[in-house]
């Protein structure tokens, strides 16, 4: 695989079809994320046992992500539908109100009258209404429109610089991680975590849910309220990596702000050892589009220069017209600003301090194959830490974790610039290196002659335990 960065792709109802998912997977997909907004807990358990058939059948280990709802912050319904709403309008936004009309509108989130005072400024559908707060009278918000425009149903609510309530983990959350665990989801994403205890509690609860089946997914998460921000590093530290959710958080912060932060956020998570996700938007004009704007083009190769892991698609492979042609513009476009990354291996390796001997092979191994030029980097791991490791370092050399784990190579398939692929098990070391060579022979990313490096841990067949380098003439 020559593409180092990652794609995560939505399914939906434009993307259910086994044979479009196949396409998708086939023109770059390495992660599919189900988005438990929508759809009831037998719709993602159906979609999940059919990407893992589909992926089987593609020969490729597709990671499967539940990204789940959060607390819903949204307005009610209205009498017919949608209002036009226009500036200087009297608006009330009130807790007990049933079905909206021209003057008021209910809440889905009933704390909002808690949450707010007079001269806070909120922002719905997405920020392009903005009413500003001129007082509360019990469970009613009276607003003046600043900028107005229509507003439908069930719409998002922001209050700007953020400071609502809401808890990140909602009972539908609860039940929602339990079906992720019921077809073993690799990654859980948790929308709206505030501080590092939400992460912490929905990795119990997923711990927890994984216990029947023996699994443990990793969690992410999505950085999209303002609190956020000031926590970030306590956050990644409580996960194991990060989505740059720039909707919501545009909306709390200004889009002005979410450039900057996206680059910082990235920059954090790989300086973490964490994994991290630029999303929202990206290819959004492909919605109705068959191609993607110059806008849209530059986004997607500055989140790879910023050094992502992944990008993801939403709507444009759940719900728009050409779900398989986002991704393979999403691919082209990633590999084309990649051969514009330069290595800072050296750079990064200053003034750095490595205290356990497994991180110091993965370093090594990096330092290695950077000065003496190899085709591949080599990582026989069981837990794929070493993989990772690696991966947090821009290098020219493409890392490959073979590993006889199943659920290791669904998790490393969102690492930048690692690949995976099966390996029998066996506490034989040199049976072991023999089949690895043969692997990487069969799957023709190296040919007799070729230098690699190669970590392993010793004893054989033990997590946690990389102890080993070696410098390797493949076939020799």
């Amino acid at each position: 695989m020559s593409r180092a960065t990652k794609i995560v792709a939505t399914i939906g109802p434009a993307s259910s079809d086994p044979e479009i998912v196949k396409r998708m997977i086939m023109a770059g997909v390495s992660v599919v994320r189900l988005n438990f907004s929508h759809g009831k807990a037998q719709d993602h358990i159906d979609r999940a046992t059919m990407v893992r058939q589909t992926a089987t059948e593609c020969g490729r280990e597709i990671a499967i992500m539940a990204d789940l709802q959060g607390p819903k912050i949204r307005i009610g319904k209205f009498e017919n539908s949608r209002i036009q709403l226009a500036n200087g309008d009297k608006f009330v936004l009130d807790a007990d109100c049933q079905l909206g009309n021209q003057e008021r509108v209910g809440l889905d989130y009933k704390a909002l009258p808690r949450d707010v005072k007079a001269g806070d400024v909120l922002l719905l559908n997405d920020g392009l209404i903005v009413m500003v707060v001129e007082e509360v009278k019990g469970n009613e918000i009276h607003t003046v429109v600043k900028i107005g425009g229509e507003l439908s149903n069930n719409k998002g609510i922001n209050r700007q610089g953020g400071g609502l309530s809401a808890p990140a983990l909602t009972a539908k959350d609860m039940e929602d991680i339990k079906t992720a665990m019921s077809f073993q989801a690799d990654y859980v994403a948790v929308s709206f975590p505030k501080n590092a205890t939400d992460m912490e509690m929905a990795r119990q609860l997923a711990n927890i849910a994984g216990e029947p089946y023996n699994h443990r997914p990793m969690m992410i998460a999505k950085i999209e309220r303002a609190e956020a921000i000031p926590v970030l590093q306590d956050i990644l530290n409580a996960s194991d990596g990060i989505m740059v959710a720039r909707g919501d958080l545009a909306v709390e912060v200004g889009v002005a702000a979410v450039p900057a932060l996206q680059k910082r956020m990235i920059s954090m998570a790989r300086a973490s050892n964490k994994v991290a996700i630029t999303a929202t938007q990206m290819m959004e004009s492909m919605i109705v589009n068959a191609v993607p704007t110059r806008a849209e083009v530059s986004d997607v190769a500055n989140a790879v220069l910023d050094g992502t892991d992944a990008v993801m698609t939403s709507a444009e492979t759940a719900s728009g017209k050409y779900p398989v042609e986002t991704v393979e513009a999403m691919a082209a476009i990633c590999l084309e600003a990649e051969k514009f990354q330069e290595s800072r291996l050296d750079a990064d390796f200053m003034n750095q301090t490595f205290t356990r001997i497994d991180q110091s092979i993965a370093y090594g191994a990096l330092f290695t194959a950077h000065h003496l030029r190899v085709k591949a980097i080599v990582a026989l791991t069981e837990s794929g830490s070493t993989a990772l490791w690696m991966s947090r370092h821009d290098i020219n050399v493409p890392l490959f974790a073979l590993t006889p784990s199943n659920a290791t190579r669904r998790k490393a398939a969102l690492y930048r610039n690692v690949t995976t692929f099966d390996l029998p098990q066996s506490t034989d070391r040199d049976f072991v290196l023999r089949e690895a060579e043969s692997v990487l022979l069969a799957k023709g990313v190296v040919v007799r002659g070729d230098m690699i490096v190669m970590t392993w841990g010793e004893p054989m067949g033990q997590i946690g335990g990389t102890n080993a380098l070696k410098i390797v003439r493949v076939g020799e």
